[in-house]
């Protein structure tokens, strides 16, 4: 009975919704019969409007433009991924009763710097004003008036393809997200012993003070880019200022409780879960697949497959180099070093990725994976404690980074690029270049470190720098948090 009346009613709803329709259709004359005549005096029947004419296709161009798009935020959302590799890397890398803090640092550090980067930090950066930085459209990513950066001649990071087709809102998120990798930098440097609310409002100020001032002399048009200075996809305008103010925030914290022995020895404070570091570092290694290729900031095969060849080469090399180097000089082949070797190859050609070719990236990769163990151990022993190496990484293969520019810029992809540039020392040029690289590395120093140290210091003053011994010791979870990562979880003592 019940299938009768669910019957019925389907019937009953299809009849109300289309039975209207179906009995006009079938009072419509059959195709091809006679319309009879209308009746003297009848009103002369409407006539039918025209079809519309089809859209027609989509040119070339637009169809460029589309793709450009979908690349240039494909890449972005690559970036936004590699919060997620930074965050596991260095709560990994960190003790367990810290390990909260971290994350949550890490979490609100990009929301920190959209807001930063969006209020201010754009206008700064691309702006139209003077060659050290922008004053057009200074508010609220004003794009109009943000020329160059929407303006007919913007070739965003130096590659010879306009992107200018792009929609304003691509192109702001495509630097935004770089802008919060660079303040995630710090965050690893500082760990374990910094107020979070202080953090904070040095990452504010890294979105709009420190980041896009550089970023304005780099890729705004400034008096860096003016002068022929080259940085691909952000080894100076991203890991070195990361890397620069990270440097300035350890020397005023000062090292961790329990970093070294009364005598002065160095004292290793292990990580916490090296399955997160390393799950993490697999997230940056995949996320740089946007953050290098990604800044042809266009669809141009060629670039793009050369750019993402040349990446993973060097971080592969460096990965082993790195570990070996750590093999001969620790005993062992240490865990954390191999981690540190792979984003040490990635940060030293991420510059040059796109000028230089596939064997100089190895050559670039090696030496990464072998400086990176020796800046660590050597910021130990100056008591520079750095719980997860974001100096050593970020700042030390950053600088190396830019100088591999200088060093070793092909012709052949100098010309694939349709930039200016002079090739590299060992590429068949002069000196020049490589001048020019120092010169944008002494000037990123010379403005990051004074700015950042003042920055940190009048914090240190005013809302205070450092969390009391007591909670440092318990741990920053419970302290700034009221929180734990491993809720009834106890930490057994080595041999128990």
């Amino acid at each position: 009975m019940w299938r009768i009346w669910a019957l019925a009613s389907l019937m009953g709803m299809f009849l109300l919704a289309g039975g209207p329709s179906l009995v006009f259709a079938a009072d419509e004359p059959a195709k091809g019969a006679e319309t009879p005549a209308a009746a003297p005096g009848d009103a002369k029947p409407a006539e039918a409007p025209p079809a519309a004419a089809p859209a027609p296709p989509p040119t070339n161009a637009e169809i460029k433009v589309m793709l450009d798009t979908v690349w240039v935020l494909i890449a972005a959302f690559l970036v936004f991924f590699m919060n997620l590799g930074f965050a596991a890397v260095e709560s990994g890398m960190c003790r367990a009763k810290n390990c909260v803090n971290i994350l949550s640092k890490n979490f609100i550090v990009f929301a920190v710097s959209s807001v930063a980067f969006w209020v201010v930090g754009w206008g700064i950066m691309f702006g139209n004003g003077n060659p050290y930085f922008g004053t057009d459209g200074l508010w609220f990513a004003a794009g109009a008036d943000n020329s160059p950066a929407t303006g007919a001649d913007y070739k965003g990071d130096y590659t010879s393809i306009a992107w200018t087709g792009v929609p304003f809102s691509a192109k702001f998120f495509f630097q935004l997200v770089f802008t919060g990798t660079a303040a995630t930098i710090v965050s690893g440097a500082v760990a374990e012993r910094i107020k979070y609310h202080t953090f904070i409002v040095f990452s504010f100020i890294m979105g709009t003070l420190i980041y896009p001032v550089v970023g304005h002399w780099i890729w705004g048009g400034g008096w860096l880019a003016t002068m022929g200075f080259f940085d691909f996809a952000g080894s100076t305008q991203v890991h070195s200022i990361g890397g620069w103010a990270a440097l300035t925030g350890v020397l005023v914290l000062g090292p961790r409780i329990g970093k070294y022995s009364p005598e002065g020895k160095v004292l290793a404070i292990p990580g916490h879960n090296m399955s997160l570091a390393t799950i993490g570092c697999f997230v940056l290694w995949f996320g740089w697949f946007g953050f290098n290729p990604g800044s042809t900031m266009s669809v141009a095969p060629a670039l793009i497959s050369h750019v993402a060849v040349t990446t993973n080469t060097a971080a592969a090399f460096a990965t082993i180099t790195a570990t070996i180097t750590a093999w001969l000089l620790l005993g062992k082949p240490d865990l954390g070093m191999t981690l540190n070797g792979c984003l040490a190859g990635l940060v030293a050609i991420t510059a040059g990725c796109a000028y230089v070719t596939i064997l100089s990236s190895v050559i670039i990769g090696s030496i990464a994976g072998v400086v990176v163990v020796f800046a660590v151990i050597t910021f130990d022993r100056l008591k520079i404690d750095d719980p997860v190496g974001a100096t050593s990484v970020h700042l030390v293969n950053g600088v190396f980074a830019t100088i591999c520019i200088g060093l070793f810029a092909d012709p052949k992809l100098i010309e694939l690029n349709g930039i200016t540039m002079k090739p590299g020392l060992f590429a068949g040029g002069g000196p020049d270049q490589l001048i020019i690289q120092l010169i944008g590395v002494g000037a990123t120093a010379a403005y990051v470190l004074p700015v950042s140290f003042v920055v940190w210091m009048i914090l240190k003053y005013t809302l205070g720098l450092r969390v009391t011994r007591e909670e440092e010791i318990e741990g920053l979870d419970h302290g700034e948090h009221g929180n734990e990562a491993y809720p009834g979880f106890v930490m057994q003592a080595p041999g128990h």
